[in-house]
């Protein structure tokens, strides 16, 4: 193993309850292996069950978020070939690691975020990026299909005619377009990248976590027409009025002070 194949890695630190997960591969431009789509896999669900980490942030390290899969390991990213002459796909459970989580996740781009980079950040709640940040989705500059559930993201995001281009086309866009397209959530200029994101993150650790592991919930069934989703209202509406952060939240808003939510997900898991 090459030293520079041996320092690729997902990083992880975490912090005043936020866990920053860093996709740190600086020789490929943070371009992402087979090993980091498996530690990806491996990590989500221990942030899951850490009464310590309230928000997920996932970050390329330098000034690249991602250029996507390495292309020397492309096939074993995508078709990863098991015992059994079975294949899976390694960057799409990566995905689904992400998705599963019922924190609050955030991605903080900041440069390139190009192909299976862009899925992984699209795979957190929302994206949040820097003016100087570019996207692209280049599956048909190299002659492959891009994974199912990237695809199905793309077209719920900006409908079938821009995923179409954006797929078809492999162009690189700016951070006005991927804005227009509702691709990210905000931009914000360079300079204030940084102090913005933290300044999010502590907002999101801040809010109820009942209120935002119930409405991420509630928005992703949506999202995906899951039929569960008439159920899955009146579970939690009927949490909400049994649980303590309403009462809180009312009391401390009448009294003008800043709530102190108490609620916590432990024990609760996604299905």
């Amino acid at each position: 193993m090459s030293s520079a194949a041996a320092f690729a890695r997902i990083g992880v630190n975490v912090a005043d309850g936020v866990a920053w997960v860093t996709i740190d591969n600086p020789a490929k431009k943070n371009a992402l292996t087979r090993s980091m789509c498996l530690q990806i896999q491996e990590l989500m669900p221990t942030l899951e069950k850490d009464p310590a980490v309230t928000v997920v942030a996932v970050r390329g390290a330098g000034t690249t978020f991602s250029a996507g899969a390495t292309i020397n390991e492309l096939s074993s990213v995508l078709l990863d070939r098991q015992e059994d002459n079975t294949y899976v796909d390694q960057l799409s459970l990566a995905d689904q690691a992400i998705t599963s989580i019922t924190k609050p996740t955030v991605a903080l781009v900041d440069g390139a975020c190009m192909g299976g980079g862009w899925q992984i950040a699209s795979a957190c709640d929302f994206i949040i990026a820097s003016q100087r940040s570019v996207f692209a989705i280049t599956p048909a500059k190299i002659g492959i299909i891009y994974p199912r559930a990237g695809i199905e993201r793309l077209v719920r995001q900006v409908g079938h005619a821009n995923a179409k281009f954006i797929l078809f086309t492999g162009e690189t866009f700016n951070t006005a377009r991927a804005l227009d397209l509702g691709l990210v959530a905000e931009v914000v200029p360079d300079d204030e990248f940084d102090d913005r994101c933290r300044s999010l993150l502590h907002t999101l650790r801040n809010r109820s976590r009942f209120s935002t592991h119930s409405m991420k919930r509630l928005v992703d069934l949506t999202a995906s027409n899951d039929p569960r989703i008439d159920q899955e209202w009146e579970n939690a509406w009927a949490a909400m009025t049994d649980g303590p952060d309403m009462g809180i939240g009312i009391t401390a808003f009448m009294n003008r002070e800043q709530p102190e939510f108490t609620w916590s997900p432990i024990g609760r898991t996604r299905t």
